[in-house]
């Protein structure tokens, strides 16, 4: 097996396991990044959401409350979490795939009863009364979707409307019935907001740019490998096979061959130096015995 050859082997075997290392590490970084690009616009989001309630709350349900109508009317908007759905069912004209939901175990309103998995994620928060937070993924037909789910306690201002049905506005009971939303526990969570977004756009920009890296690294690996050759071939296998074919000819009777050239200093130079000699010295001893 030739020297450059050996050389190129060492080269590649190297470059593969630092490339498979590499791109390794990448590739978890970029999905993790997408994951944290995700997570902070369900955060800003979950913000928003949380912002529209805490205004309803303490500036629009003291003035809706005075309304001759809220008497003989139930007026939803009085409802922090209808204030909240309502904005962002307005967000979602734009962000279409983006879900916001205030999942709750027995609502007043059915449309706001929490399927299976948001059931699931209601008894782990209720499990783990200390975590402000959940994060999870779970899978779609249209994709993989992460979710940030925060509990929601019963408060005591939700105790006006949720004890019992008697205690209840009777503006509600004529729009909603008596039959759900009632015997909540005070401070127990008996729902959670959570926002749901894709991740298919951010892991697809990740994957891109982990594949944009691998052409990246092999188009450096070509270019290294075809200038080291280059290097090598100019500055070791070129003089040394030149030192090669001159011994050969001298073997075969040849002396008086001028001298190799010798440039710099390197190993490769001291090697033509002792060639050079060893030629001369050659060349006398013939001489002699001549």
């Amino acid at each position: 097996m030739k020297l450059l050859t050996k050389f190129n082997l060492i080269l590649l075997v190297l470059f593969g396991v630092g490339g498979v290392i590499i791109s390794q590490v990448t590739y978890t970084f970029l999905l993790d990044n997408a994951r944290d690009e995700v997570l902070q616009a369900a955060k800003l989001m979950m913000a928003s959401a949380n912002s529209v309630r805490d205004y309803t709350s303490s500036d629009l349900r003291p003035l809706l409350e005075r309304n001759p109508q809220h008497r003989t009317r139930f007026l939803a908007e009085t409802v922090p979490a209808f204030a909240a759905l309502s904005t962002f069912s307005r967000l979602r004209k734009d962000y279409p795939d983006y879900t916001y939901r205030e999942a709750t175990l027995n609502p007043t309103n059915l449309e706001h009863r929490a399927t299976d998995w948001e059931a699931d994620v209601i008894g782990y928060l209720r499990d783990h009364p200390d975590e402000k937070n959940k994060t999870g993924e779970r899978p779609t037909p249209m994709g993989p979707y992460l979710y940030l789910a925060a509990p929601l306690a019963a408060a005591p201002p939700c105790m006006e409307c949720h004890s019992r049905p008697a205690a209840a506005p009777p503006a509600m009971i004529a729009t909603y019935g008596s039959n759900n939303g009632f015997d909540w526990k005070p401070g127990s969570i008996v729902a959670a907001q959570i926002v749901s977004i894709p991740m298919s756009v951010p892991v697809q920009n990740a994957k891109r740019a982990f594949h944009q890296l691998l052409l990246y690294l092999l188009v450096t690996l070509v270019a290294t490998i075809v200038a080291l050759d280059a290097a090598v071939y100019f500055i070791v296998i070129r003089p040394l096979k030149l030192v090669s074919e001159t011994g050969d000819r001298v073997s075969k009777g040849e002396v008086d061959l001028p001298p190799l050239p010798v440039k710099g200093s390197d190993e490769v130079a001291t090697v033509t130096a002792s060639f050079n000699r060893m030629h001369v010295s050659l060349a006398k001893a013939l001489k002699m015995l001549g």
